[in-house]
């Protein structure tokens, strides 16, 4: 089973990684949250660093996961794709 099969398996299963991308789905357009704020939010507070393991293998177009950032307000990683993640914050409004 590769790693996007498992994000998939988990995230329609229920547990934290489901609770992570029904937190993200809710981000609005043009907003940007946390790291921090998602895992809180999902219900693990100190879970940070899991929310972007998840994130990490997001690839359902439906969890805007560019939306969250680290808590300094540097954008964070995006599937090795940092520029991507910078232009649709910025077509977003997010950014100017």
């Amino acid at each position: 089973m590769s790693l996007k099969d498992d994000f998939k398996k988990k995230q329609n299963k229920g547990g934290f990684a489901a609770a992570v991308c029904r937190v993200v789905k809710t981000i609005p357009r043009g907003e940007m949250w946390s790291y921090k704020k998602v895992a809180a939010l999902a219900g693990r507070p100190g879970a940070f660093r899991a929310v972007g393991n998840i994130m990490s293998r997001n690839d359902d177009p439906s969890v805007p996961c560019h939306r969250v950032i680290r808590s300094d307000g540097k954008i964070g990683g995006y599937n090795g794709m940092m520029g991507k993640k910078l232009a649709l914050l910025k077509q977003e409004g997010a950014f100017s």
